[in-house]
């Protein structure tokens, strides 16, 4: 895992590094993001593990993290969906990118694939997440509706996109 991440421009181009330490509020970066369905278009999150330092415990996508040194959008969601929930071999679809204001200033990229999984047929990487749960779509919103303050900052953007 490498300590520096792409600092891009307004137009997702790089435009240099910078160790994750050393982020300035001004820094724009790349995340890359998985969401999951399954047949029933239930949608699968993922509760943050408490360890970590923005938003921990809060539900967001199946998948997130953020575009390292020498990577893709592609190539982290590859990586990040073994890492923390174990899926090799995914194949998924290239979706909508945005760019987010919140705990920074990023550029998401989303993924999105359709899988029939049980939650507990997931490997979970307990530092990075707590646990996942599969949702009805208006279970998510009347859930958000209710407690958005157990989400990511960037959940509210994501309904309006997905549910």
């Amino acid at each position: 895992m490498s300590d520096e991440i792409p600092i891009v421009n307004e137009q997702d181009e790089i435009i240099g590094h910078r160790r994750r330490s050393e982020l300035k509020p001004t820094d724009v970066f790349r995340v890359a993001v998985l969401w999951l369905t399954d047949s029933k278009m239930h949608i699968l999150l993922a509760q943050r593990s408490h360890q970590k330092i923005n938003s921990p415990l809060c539900w967001g996508p199946a998948v997130a993290g953020t575009v390292e040194r020498g990577e893709t959008y592609e190539q982290n969601i590859i990586k990040e969906a073994y890492e923390e929930i174990g899926l090799i071999g995914i194949k998924f679809t290239k979706g909508v990118k945005f760019k987010q204001t919140g705990t920074g200033t990023y550029f998401i990229q989303n993924f999105l694939a359709t899988l029939d999984k049980s939650e507990k047929d997931f490997k979970i990487q307990k530092d990075e997440v707590e646990r996942v749960k599969w949702f009805t779509r208006s279970e998510l919103r009347k859930e958000f509706s209710a407690h958005p303050e157990n989400f990511v900052p960037s959940m509210k953007t994501y309904i309006e996109l997905f549910c």
